[in-house]
């Protein structure tokens, strides 16, 4: 039985109208963007001289369907309140994205990724349709069988080829509690055989694997963080105060066990924004004390990121220490699992940044996506890391020897942060020709940003 309140509809189809007449207010000659407060973008974003679209409709769940498994989502609706809407029912998206205010649409265009993603692939592979708004300010509902080339090139344009305006996407049933095994590792190459045998098997020591990350520290400590859904009740750990989930990680036996309710296993990572939240100090032991609760969270430390980025303080604290100026190395990059081993070597011996997050993959959809075109029927190893280090005498030097080696090693990189191609480069390894194609068919007169443009350009 389909639970759908009344007002939930009429209030996404109200917003949708409020979208489609700022559109239609626009000069025919602006670019079209989003009005939006907040971004998960790690790159610089052009200042817009115009109005943007309105979107103050589009942030609510519409519908869960407990029955079907599914949920119909306003384009900016954030994973946090999906899930407050979902967990009800003992379900929860198919890939939960780390932080509570990813959107599903910034998601599904930008792609995402979590622990359950080696079973069930990237967001976008639980889209089941979309209604997105085109450049040519029509509204369309695309799928695998309606204006397709739309539906499977959407994934990694960024909204360049359009903008969701609502989606359906699958759910899947989840339980009160997941335990953990925090599984350590003496060298990197260790830890990858390890990733590559769950994976294989779907299970470790016989029982099934639902959630599957890990963390590097150094070259001789890494760990699996193995989850298991359970039903069974029992004390939990809290990690949204005083403790922090990834310290949490770290032992010096073989096997450490752990256990959260669901909700606080989905958001571990928010509190502390990962590991980052120590930048600005919230891990200190004395400050933690006092830094409120409800600042212990992602969009919080994004604040303090634009303050900074607004006045220059880290680059102004660097100089009056007499030091250099300092890149920024915030990146997510997918290598197959059989060079991931490679990578992290090379990594770990080129770029002081620690520690590194692990998330593995595969695709469910076997066709592939033109975009971000990573193999079908092979595991890939999701590779985060974000910080900054000295600055080089070439702009994003250290960028830059990252993204060859990506390249080198069969990889591709998320396009959230900076970016450094050449457009010939750019083309080859995200889908030209079909993004030329697309575009063309879906944004004839260019009202949308283009692709490189937007990631490399900061147009």
């Amino acid at each position: 039985m389909s639970v759908v309140p009344t007002d939930a509809q009429a209030a996404h189809a109200a917003g949708v109208e409020r979208l489609l007449a700022s559109y239609r207010a626009l000069p025919t000659t602006a670019t079209v963007r989003l009005a939006k407060p907040t971004s998960n973008l790690f790159r610089v974003r052009a200042k817009s001289t115009g109005k943007g679209l309105d979107t103050s409709g589009l942030t609510n769940v519409i519908s869960v369907d407990p029955d079907a498994r599914t949920a119909d989502v306003a384009g900016m609706c954030t994973y946090e309140d999906i899930v407050a809407a979902t967990l009800p029912y003992g379900l929860a998206p198919l890939v939960v994205p780390q932080l509570k205010t990813i959107t599903l649409g910034g998601a599904v265009t930008g792609l995402g990724i979590e622990s359950a993603s080696f079973r069930n692939g990237l967001p976008h592979e639980s889209v089941l349709e979309m209604d997105v708004l085109t450049g040519a300010g029509e509204v369309l509902t695309v799928s695998p069988d309606r204006h397709a080339d739309l539906f499977r090139a959407f994934p990694n344009s960024y909204g360049t080829l359009g903008y969701s305006v609502r989606l359906r996407i699958e759910l899947e049933p989840v339980k009160p509690f997941v335990t953990l095994r925090h599984l350590r590792f003496r060298s990197v190459s260790d830890l990858v055989a390890g990733m590559d045998r769950i994976i294989e098997t779907g299970g470790l020591d016989g029982v099934p694997v639902d959630y599957l990350d890990g963390v590097v520290f150094s070259s001789d400590e890494s760990y699996l963080c193995v989850g298991f859904k359970t039903s069974t009740p029992g004390p939990v750990s809290d990690y949204t105060g005083k403790r922090i989930y990834y310290r949490s990680i770290q032992h010096d036996q073989g096997v450490k066990d752990d256990r959260l309710t669901i909700h606080d296993y989905l958001w571990r990572w928010d509190t502390d924004w990962f590991w980052c939240s120590r930048a600005f100090g919230a891990q200190h032991r004395q400050l933690r004390r006092f830094w409120p609760r409800r600042y212990r969270r992602s969009s919080f430390y994004w604040k303090l990121i634009g303050i900074d980025q607004r006045f220059a303080i880290a680059d102004r604290i660097e100089a009056r220490k007499g030091l250099p100026p300092r890149e920024r190395v915030v990146q997510d990059i997918e290598v197959p699992l059989q060079r991931a081993a490679e990578f992290l070597d090379w990594f770990l011996a080129t770029v002081p940044i620690e520690p590194i997050w692990l998330c593995p993959l595969r695709l469910r959809d076997q066709t592939g996506w033109p975009l971000y075109p990573i193999r079908p029927h092979r595991s890939y190893v999701n590779i985060g890391f974000w910080s900054s280090v000295p600055a080089g005498d070439v702009d994003g030097e250290t960028n830059r020897l990252i993204e060859a080696k990506v390249s080198e090693l069969e990889g591709h990189k998320s396009l959230y942060s900076e970016a450094f191609y050449s457009l010939d480069t750019f083309n080859e390894l995200y889908g030209g020709e079909t993004y030329k194609t697309v575009k063309k068919a879906y944004d004839p007169d260019s009202r949308l940003l283009d692709l490189y443009a937007k990631v490399v350009r900061h147009q």
